[in-house]
């Protein structure tokens, strides 16, 4: 009797939290949809309501650009340019990476080489990225080798720094244990280190990401054939205003698609990262 008797409490329970579970969510999106339509609403008025009829400020509206942007997506090579500047902002989180996280972790690791290079990383990462363009163009040449040197110089510092404070802040009693049972450098590297400054990489990541997808349209205007700022110069040169709306429409979505899949990425991951084990 008392099984049956508790079985539908059990479910009862379940529901609930369910339900409890889902209300905040559900706020949260009802919260954000209201935040989109405020923007939206303050560009329709800004472009269609307050301006003249005939004003040229009409031809960047949301009325002309939105169904521009579906029918570029559908009639045109757009596609093509998104695909081409989704690899270049891989191939320089990708660079970054592979160059950020082993200088991080041996910045961190070491003192003295904190103190001897301090300095000139926060030199280095306080110049715009952008201010590297005519040099970039003329050591690599024209063509992808300079955005892509761009792109990493740019993602570099949120994932190098990050590092580095992160083992800096390492639980010291890890290590202890880590010697305490003899592991070599790179058993304490791979099952102490790593996992203990996962999440802060991905902070860095995130981060990079942001700064990387800001940086990809200016240098995407240094001679190449295709990318979103090529197609941005293009319809520029081609007076077609509603199209140039449109492409600036989809940068932010496809930025706040980035950003979304790197923050899911890090509730991912993070929560195994945080407890470091020794084998």
């Amino acid at each position: 009797m008392t099984l049956v008797a508790t079985a539908p409490q059990r479910t009862r329970d379940a529901s609930a939290d369910v339900r409890a579970g889902l209300h905040p969510a559900l706020t949260r999106f009802a919260l954000a949809l209201a935040g989109l339509a405020v923007l939206l609403g303050l560009w329709w008025i800004g472009t269609d309501i307050l301006p003249p009829e005939g004003s040229f400020a009409r031809k960047f509206s949301p009325g002309t650009a939105i169904p521009t942007l579906g029918s570029l997506l559908i009639g045109s090579d757009l596609p093509v340019h998104i695909l081409v500047s989704l690899k270049r902002v891989l191939v320089g989180l990708l660079l970054a990476l592979a160059i950020g996280v082993p200088v991080g972790l041996a910045v961190g690791s070491w003192s003295k080489l904190n103190e001897a290079t301090s300095p000139a990383f926060q030199f280095l990462r306080m110049i715009s990225p952008l201010s590297w363009m005519p040099l970039a163009v003329m050591v690599f040449g024209v063509g992808d080798p300079p955005i892509y040197f761009l792109l990493a110089f740019a993602a570099v510092w949120p994932i190098l720094l990050n590092t580095a404070d992160a083992v800096r802040k390492l639980d010291p009693s890890w290590l202890r244990l880590s010697q305490s049972l003899a592991a070599t450098r790179w058993e304490t590297l791979r099952t102490i280190i790593v996992p203990g400054v996962l999440s802060h990489i991905l902070t860095g990541l995130r981060l990079a990401i942001g700064v990387i997808w800001i940086v990809l349209v200016p240098c995407e205007m240094l001679g190449v054939s295709a990318g979103l700022g090529y197609f941005i110069l293009d319809t520029r040169d081609r007076l077609a205003y509603s199209e140039l709306m449109a492409v600036v429409l989809l940068i932010g979505f496809l930025g706040f698609l980035l950003d979304m899949s790197a923050r899911a990425l890090y509730q991912l991951a993070a929560p195994g990262s945080r407890q470091p084990r020794v084998s």
